[in-house]
């Protein structure tokens, strides 16, 4: 680790975001850390100062960092640029362009004017990946296909970073989905949702129940982005690395370890129907729907994507960054449904969830868990 005499000053960008406050509250500890943010995170974090700059404005970009050169000087040790914008509903939003590939553009173009910067670094997604077949591993060099808005503005973004860095080395890190103990994953978190209301839904699956999606532990992205600045002057001018667990739980080994932790059925029940069957469903619950809490999470349009399937090869992330991740979703997923069980209606909050009625609530909390007290 860096001496705190050196301080090496550090830029993240969506500091108030559940990866950014988590980043800036570890990169203190050897750094001299200043986040940019629309807005102040809250609790504010010792070490760590903050300064407002709405990334879709280019005159605030350029305060931002023009404050920041006054306050710090003109050396950057690492930006890690976690600012963007993610909607699950799948609505067109401009925030994709002006937030996340526009907002790139203008903080590289005002980046320029620093007279050193060793390192930028952006957090991409895994979904930018094209899907593998059943017995392969997406690996750097296998194609890309983002399928929906949010991973075509992540692809788009890299692209930007590639046309305007000037020269400062880039790492692209293409992110598994995160989670923690307590959820913050939405297709962990709705997944368990369903198979603890008993929806309809959490019986039926129009795709591969084999298939899956690699996650990682929020601890261990905080993990990663540390151990990537620690290394920035090991690293090439442009590196691509994929960031996930090694462990891709299938759809149907993810359902029934929900349904025995939840209910203690080992077995959960998952029927594959036609796509336009479901397509068909998903569309007449969401037109019968009265009020927010009974809108369906699985859209039409997601429905086409339930075969893709996401496991990872690890090797060159290991290798570059001497890393890998210590979790497993198969793991924390006790402690999640723990947190659930504990305080139904405190989880559902803090996932963002509408809330089920008192009785569900209830039902919930007494359910049978099948893993021993």
């Amino acid at each position: 680790m860096e001496s705190q005499a050196q301080e090496p000053l550090v830029l993240v960008t969506g500091s108030a975001g559940l990866i950014g406050s988590r980043v800036c509250q570890r990169l203190a500890r050897d750094y001299r850390v200043v986040g940019l943010d629309i807005k102040e995170p809250q609790p504010k974090r010792e070490g760590v100062d903050w300064i407002e700059c709405d990334f879709t404005k280019q005159a605030s970009v350029k305060e931002a960092l023009a404050t920041v050169a006054a306050r710090y000087g003109q050396r950057i040790a690492s930006v890690i640029h976690l600012a963007a914008y993610y909607d699950f509903s799948g609505s067109p939003s401009p925030l994709y362009d002006e937030l996340t590939v526009q907002g790139t553009r203008r903080l590289l173009k005002e980046l320029k004017g620093f007279d050193k910067i060793e390192q930028f670094v952006f957090s991409s997604s895994l979904l930018v990946m094209k899907p593998c077949k059943t017995g392969e591993l997406l690996t750097e060099s296998s194609p890309t296909q983002a399928e929906w808005e949010y991973p075509r503005s992540k692809l788009d973004a890299e692209k930007v970073i590639q046309q305007e860095r000037n020269g400062i080395p880039a790492v692209i890190l293409r992110l598994a989905g995160a989670y923690d103990e307590a959820g913050h994953s939405p297709p962990i978190t709705q997944n368990i949702r369903r198979i603890a209301e008993k929806q309809m839904e959490s019986y039926f699956f129009p795709g591969n129940p084999d298939h899956g999606q690699a996650f990682i532990h929020l601890d261990d992205v905080v993990d990663c982005f540390e151990r990537v600045v620690e290394r920035r002057t090991q690293l090439d001018d442009h590196e691509v690395l994929l960031i996930a667990e090694e462990e891709c739980l299938s759809y149907e080994e993810l359902q029934d370890q929900l349904g025995e932790l939840i209910h203690g059925e080992d077995d959960w029940p998952t029927i594959r129907i036609p796509k336009a069957m479901a397509k068909a469903g998903a569309w007449v619950q969401g037109k019968l729907a009265t009020d927010e809490k009974d809108q369906p999470f699985i859209k039409p349009w997601m429905i086409d994507l339930a075969d893709a399937h996401y496991p990872v090869d690890m090797s060159l992330a290991k290798a570059r960054l001497d890393w890998a991740p210590r979790r497993r979703l198969s793991k924390t997923l006790p402690a999640m449904v723990a947190s659930l069980k504990a305080d139904p209606r405190g989880w559902y909050e803090t996932n963002k969830i509408p809330l089920p009625d008192k009785k569900k609530l209830e039902e919930i909390k007494a359910s049978r868990s099948g893993v021993p007290a």
